[in-house]
């Protein structure tokens, strides 16, 4: 299976794509193994080539929302790439998850060693933080937000 031209990868040239994709390792998750916790070393990252992954964060006092679910060609994992390296939600996976997996110092050092990679790669990555943003809050709002009163204003 490819995912290479959809998703994360899609939004890379096909020699920075090329470059990343050199680096990964395929691995593999049964469902309801637990990838991170919120507040975690964010040491790796992923991108989901089959199966499904729940992204949640921790509410005290409550169970832990979902506030996304990823699937195939979604990058998952963007904490690795800023500092202080520590994940800001948590992960499960849903269905038996197929990835590729990154060693993330060893591509923020390519980053680094390559302007041109390493904007591309943060740019992509800027890309998938600002939906994540818009769907975590979406969701927040949808489970902890005043009840719809159904009068519009």
């Amino acid at each position: 299976m490819t995912v290479e031209g959809s998703g994360f990868l899609g939004t890379l040239a096909p020699a920075h794509r090329d470059r990343l994709l050199s680096a990964a390792r395929e691995v593999s998750f049964p469902a309801g193994a637990r990838l991170f916790e919120e507040g975690g070393a964010a040491d790796r990252f992923w991108i989901v080539r089959s199966g499904s992954v729940a992204l949640d964060i921790h509410v005290p006092g409550r169970p832990a929302a979902v506030v996304e679910t990823l699937g195939e060609g979604e990058l998952l994992g963007w904490s690795w790439l800023f500092e202080p390296y520590r994940w800001h939600l948590g992960a499960q996976v849903r269905s038996a998850l197929l990835a590729a997996e990154f060693d993330a110092p060893k591509v923020r050092d390519a980053c680094a060693q390559d302007p041109a990679f390493g904007l591309a790669v943060t740019h992509g990555v800027a890309q998938v933080i600002a939906r994540r943003l818009k769907a975590t809050r979406t969701r927040l709002l949808d489970l902890y937000g005043p009840p719809d009163s159904g009068s519009a204003r």
